[in-house]
């Protein structure tokens, strides 16, 4: 699913708001998420999984077109982890 797909879900199961409310809903919800991971925190959504990020060491990379050695920084990246209704809903026999 893309964003505008999204939107477009969220607009149908809630015909009495605008599209630009809804809109804005999700803009904030996402901002507000990537704004605790800057900030070095966590994001848990109950039943759904949490958002965190992990560190990165610094390493020797490849470019994998000229396959010549590049020095990759460290750095945060994203992370997430399912919470167990998720994990459920995913492994249904």
């Amino acid at each position: 699913m893309i964003r505008s797909e999204l939107l477009q879900a969220l607009a149908k199961e809630n015909p009495e708001l605008r599209a630009e409310d809804v809109e804005r809903a999700v803009d904030t919800f996402f901002d507000e998420i990537a704004e605790r991971l800057t900030e070095g925190g966590r994001v848990e959504l109950r039943g759904f999984g949490a958002f965190s990020t992990r560190y990165r060491h610094a390493r020797r990379g490849r470019n994998p077109r000229t396959g010549e050695a590049v020095s990759v920084p460290d750095k945060r990246v994203p992370y997430f982890k399912p919470g167990k209704d998720m994990r459920a809903r995913l492994n249904v026999d």
